[in-house]
C-alpha cells in the first residue's frame, strides 16, 4: 500500500470526530514517521469568541497521532490512548490550522507518539506526547 492510497483511505472513511473538526489527511511520509492534517475548526468549537476550546485542540492532536500510527502500521492496529500530555502554546483561532503527527517508538504493544499544531501563520499553538495502547489485527 503507497502512502498515496494511505491518504486517500483515510479521507475517504473519515471518523465522525475529524469530520467534526473538518479534518482531511494531507500526507503520510513513511520516511519520517510523519504525517500532516489539515483541521479548520468552526465557531461551535469555540469556549470565548474564537478561541478554540482545549479539548478541540487536544482532539487534532490526538488525532494526527493514531493516524500516523495506524498509517504506520498500514490499518493493521487500532490505537488506543493510555495518557495523553498537551501544552498549550498560544491561543488557536477558528479557521484552518495544521497537525503533524509523529512516532517516537512503536513497540508490539504500546507507541509512544507525538504531536505539534500549527495555526494559519504556521505559529506553532500546542503540542502532544502521547502514550498508546496498540491492538493488533488478526492477519
Amino acid at each position: 500500500m503507497t502512502a498515496e492510497e494511505i491518504v486517500s483511505l483515510f479521507n475517504q472513511n473519515r471518523p465522525a470526530c475529524v469530520q467534526t473538526l473538518q479534518g482531511t489527511v494531507l500526507e503520510f511520509l513513511p520516511e519520517q514517521d510523519q504525517i500532516k492534517m489539515r483541521f479548520e475548526p468552526g465557531l461551535h468549537c469555540c469556549h470565548s469568541t474564537d478561541i478554540v476550546q482545549g479539548g478541540y485542540i487536544t482532539a487534532m492532536l490526538d488525532a494526527a497521532m493514531a493516524h500516523v500510527t495506524i498509517a504506520k502500521e498500514k490499518f493493521g492496529v487500532t490505537v488506543s490512548s493510555i495518557d495523553i500530555n498537551v501544552s498549550f502554546l498560544r491561543p488557536l483561532r477558528a479557521g484552518p490550522c495544521t497537525a503533524v503527527g509523529s512516532i517516537v517508538k512503536l513497540g508490539r504493544s504500546v507507541g509512544y507518539l507525538r504531536a505539534e499544531l500549527f495555526n494559519t501563520k504556521g505559529e506553532l499553538a500546542a503540542t502532544a506526547t502521547s502514550s498508546a495502547h496498540l491492538s493488533r489485527h488478526a492477519k
